[in-house]
């Protein structure tokens, strides 16, 4: 906890989040550096396989982002394939929620694909397995069935629903059972960003092995950390091949450095970073455990501060892994002035999220309109995520906490 003097006041500042990162993860790096292997060496390979074991999937595949892992996955999937092709008057579609990180959004966008929108549920903000029926059996039917759920703007007179896209919000996976029965009626690929919720369970099932593939992502403010990276798992040999060659400026095996199959990119994942994350995987359990500690000191305090209600855990998740800590305020409490007054004390707050459907581009792309998705549109309004990480100290909490009853 830093402290800085200003005349009689002292002003405490609380970082919105820390890595946990040890000698051993240090040592790892430097290691690599002595090497002339920097990329694409045997750090990647460690980490990938040491990814299969703990996921118990047959393939992990290590890419520079969340963002670029789930591109790849829509690629593998087929997704907008031919879209971009003149005179096509297709449009793939994918169904998924508007709460979240705008990534699982753009990468349909990248590829020509459109984000078939449906409200979350209001209790852990993942997406509303019971909407995601209703979308598909109405998209499938067409007609005015079909109109509801699509966007005013932008899409092809025909269209193609090809999968669904759930997000395991916070680190609370999503009711994937639910949402696997739909896939499988309409034979829809399923698309799992895990990337906020590495080590967390659902039903007893490790989260982001649910799907055709999943994404875990390692920014400094995840469960783990390799920087900037992501993994991809999936049991599917077709896909896992097609995205290690797209990752890899699209070289398959047998092309040689300058012989390009299909059309790729640099989603590589350098061999630091791959150094980093093998350390870091490998004390998983004891960063977990860390951050749940934090977010029991929040529970405890946050108890006692009305209006503020805590991140609630749902019973199908057998596992909360924490990855930012968010809470909700009550109606008629103004959110953004409560964090401009945080803020004012050296306390920093971020809302979570912004609506993906009201972000400019997608308002003008998409024709979207507030009022939309009531829930997220809610949520979007009354969440405030608060400092968090393993590192912090009880103290630091009980900073936080009092602060926040002195801002409300």
């Amino acid at each position: 906890m830093e402290v800085s003097l200003s005349q009689n006041t002292v002003t405490f500042q609380v970082p919105m989040s820390s890595p946990d990162v040890s000698d051993a993860e240090r040592e790892a790096v430097a290691a690599v550096l002595r090497t002339p292997n920097l990329s694409m060496g045997p750090e990647i390979s460690a980490f990938e396989r040491a990814f299969e074991a703990y996921s118990g999937a047959r393939h992990a595949i290590g890419v520079s982002s969340g963002t670029a892992g789930l591109h790849l996955c829509v690629r593998a999937a087929g997704i907008g394939a031919g879209s971009h092709l003149p005179g096509n008057q297709t449009t793939d579609l994918a169904i998924t929620t508007p709460f979240s990180f705008v990534a699982s959004t753009n990468v349909l966008l990248f590829e020509h694909a459109a984000p078939v929108f449906v409200d979350v549920d209001p209790l852990t903000g993942n997406i509303d397995p019971a909407l995601v029926q209703a979308a598909a059996n109405d998209l499938l039917e067409g007609g005015q069935a079909a109109k509801r759920w699509l966007p005013r703007l932008g899409i092809a007179e025909n269209y193609a629903l090809k999968a669904i896209l759930p997000v395991d919000v916070f680190g609370q996976p999503a009711d994937m059972d639910a949402i696997l029965t739909t896939a499988r009626q309409y034979r829809l690929a399923v698309i799992e960003d895990s990337c906020e919720a590495l080590g967390a369970a659902y039903k007893g099932r490790l989260a982001g092995t649910l799907g055709d593939c999943g994404v875990y992502a390692f920014y400094p403010n995840k469960q783990i950390t390799t920087g900037e990276g992501a993994i991809i798992v999936t049991n599917d040999d077709h896909a896992a091949g097609m995205m290690r060659a797209l990752r890899n400026q699209g070289r398959a095996p047998g092309d040689t450095w300058l012989q390009h199959t299909h059309l790729g990119y640099n989603y590589r994942l350098d061999e630091m970073s791959a150094a980093l994350g093998r350390v870091q995987l490998s004390r998983l359990e004891e960063l977990l455990a860390r951050r749940e500690r934090v977010a029991g000191w929040y529970g405890e305090r946050l108890a006692e501060i009305p209006g503020v209600r805590a991140p609630e855990v749902v019973a199908s998740t057998t596992r909360m892994s924490w990855f930012v800590y968010v809470v909700r305020f009550d109606p008629g409490i103004d959110r953004d002035a409560v964090a401009a007054r945080l803020e004012a004390q050296g306390i920093p707050a971020r809302p979570y999220f912004l609506p993906i459907h009201l972000q400019p581009y997608m308002v003008e792309r998409f024709g979207f309109r507030p009022g939309d998705y009531p829930v997220t549109e809610d949520l979007g309004k009354r969440s405030l995520a608060l400092p968090f990480s393993g590192v912090m100290s009880e103290a630091q909490v009980e900073l936080v906490c009092r602060s926040l009853q002195k801002s409300l």
